[in-house]
């Protein structure tokens, strides 16, 4: 009757026991606890990625593009001002045919440069580019300053291309070319010189220049559709051959 205690012999009352049991519950759970919430991600980051993803649309290249669709009612209503034959309203006119052209040039240089590009850019982009153009021309013809068959021959070329670049997609993207950004550069330059109200040897001048771009848009426009033509045929055989070795 002389043997130790329970509790010293450590029994269901030690207390070293019970606290070493509990605290290496509490760590298990605590482990737990710890992978549970490192496995899912926290609501915050998904938060954050959005609105940085919603952001990304405010980047500069694309405000220089808003701010070309913003010049376009502006644009009409400076070349239209005064029956549309003041000197002063077609310069300013000119003013803002020139920002939106320049703008043109620099929000696709930076889009690419600094990966700005985006889904609102892709869209954007071609509709202000045609949009300031085929007002400037549409204005243009109903002033009478430029036959309407030349805006129905770029305008048209424009519209064709794009419609085209959307059914040959499947297949492929057609890269724009030199022949491309020259007829470019010949349409601005053109037509900004009819916007002006030039006399004596600019008149006859701009002429030429209009002749050139008019020339560049046709050539350019049948490469284009060559292209497409090319590139459809090459989709075609390449899906062809991998049905083929699926087959086999």
């Amino acid at each position: 009757m002389t043997g130790a205690p329970a509790s010293a012999a450590g029994g269901p009352g030690a207390p070293g026991t019970h606290g070493a049991a509990g605290a290496s519950g509490k760590g298990t759970s605590a482990t737990g606890a710890s992978g549970a919430q490192g496995s899912k991600t926290p609501r915050g980051a998904k938060l954050s990625a959005a609105v940085v993803n919603q952001a990304s649309l405010w980047n500069v290249a694309n405000l220089l593009t808003m701010l070309r669709l913003v010049l376009v009612p502006g644009f009409v209503a400076l070349m239209l001002a005064e029956g549309g034959y003041d000197p002063v309203w077609r310069a300013w006119a000119w003013a803002a045919f020139a920002v939106a052209m320049i703008t043109d040039i620099f929000d696709g240089h930076l889009a690419r440069t600094y990966n700005l590009v985006t889904d609102f850019g892709k869209i954007a982009d071609p509709i202000a580019d045609k949009a300031i153009m085929g007002a400037a021309l549409i204005c243009l013809s109903s002033l009478g300053d430029l036959p309407w068959w030349v805006t129905g021959v770029i305008l048209g070329r424009e519209l064709g291309i794009t419609l085209l670049r959307f059914v040959v997609i499947r297949y492929g993207v057609i890269p724009a070319s030199r022949g491309g950004k020259l007829k470019t550069l010949a349409q601005g330059t053109a037509v900004g010189m009819y916007i002006l109200a030039l006399t004596g040897p600019l008149a006859t001048l701009r002429f030429w220049v209009m002749a050139v771009a008019v020339a560049l848009t046709v050539v350019t426009g049948l490469d284009y559709v060559r292209q497409a033509i090319v590139l459809r045929r090459q989709g075609l055989a390449e899906r062809k051959a991998a049905a083929e070795e699926a087959e086999a």
